[in-house]
Parts: structure tokens; sequence; C-alpha cells
């Protein structure tokens, strides 16, 4: 099945790709691999959210913000390959949760990103991940997720 029927029969509509914050870019492809910068989350409403997992935010709301992160990492493959049918393996994810110190579930937020994945790319989104608990992140941010994807 092609990857943008998917998305349509799931009622996704990939956000806009954002400026990016500093001297970097979306993505660097080497070889066959597409190296995804981390991205943060937005709320329905286009705004940030900022604050502690575990604090501001719950589990549950967070796992909302990394999906939306996963929303914002797919909208930069399209945009670099043109096609997303050029994605033959989501390879690895890091997920980074800014919560508190006693905060221990980054794994079940940053599944908010992994299940989108899985959802869109079907076997082709099973990746490795890594999932933790960071001091702070840039702005305040509650999740940010980098990625590297196989491409064809």
């Amino acid at each position: 099945m092609k990857t943008e029927q998917r998305l349509a029969e799931l009622g996704i509509e990939l956000p806009p790709v954002p400026q990016p914050a500093g001297n970097y870019v979306h993505a660097v492809q080497t070889g066959n691999l597409l190296f995804l910068a981390g991205k943060g989350p937005f709320n329905p409403d286009g705004s940030v959210p900022t604050g502690k997992v575990g604090r501001d935010y719950t589990t549950e709301e967070a796992y909302q913000h990394a999906r939306s992160v996963g929303l914002t990492l797919i909208a930069v493959m399209k945009d670099v390959l043109g096609d997303l049918d050029r994605v033959k393996r989501v390879v690895k994810v890091l997920g980074m949760v800014n919560a508190v110190p006693e905060f221990g579930e980054q794994p079940k937020v940053i599944n908010g990103c992994s299940d989108l994945f899985v959802e869109v790319f079907g076997e082709r989104g099973r990746h490795a991940r890594s999932a933790v608990g960071m001091g702070s992140l840039p702005n305040g941010i509650t999740v940010e997720i980098e990625a590297i994807v196989e491409v064809e």
C-alpha cells in the first residue's frame, strides 16, 4: 500500500515543516541512511508545550506530544524524499523527555512516536529505540525526538 494512502485512511494530515531553530538542516542523507534532526512537539492549536513531564503534564499528555513530533518527522521525510514510499525502514529512534527526576515512564511517552510510525509504515516503521529522561530540553519543550531512516 502507498504510504500517502495510508495517511489518508488514518485521517492524518502532516504539519508544515518548521524552520530549523538553529544552524542545522532537517536531515542529512549519507548512502541509504537519512539522519533526521531532533524535533519538538506542537499542540493541536499550534502552540508549543513546555514544562516538565510528571509535574506539568501526565504521561498520556506527553504521549500525544511525542505523537506530534512523529508527525513532524514524517513531514520532514516527505519534504526531503518527495515520496514516503522511499522509506524502506525506520531504523532507530532517540526520544528525550523533559521530566522530573523521579519520572520513569519515558518509554510510554516515546511510544507516541513509535506507535505512529508503525501505524503509518507498518512493519517498515518498527525500529530500535532509546527513550531517556533529560533535566531540560531547548526552550523547555516536553519532548524531543530524532530518527535514522533507511531509504531507497
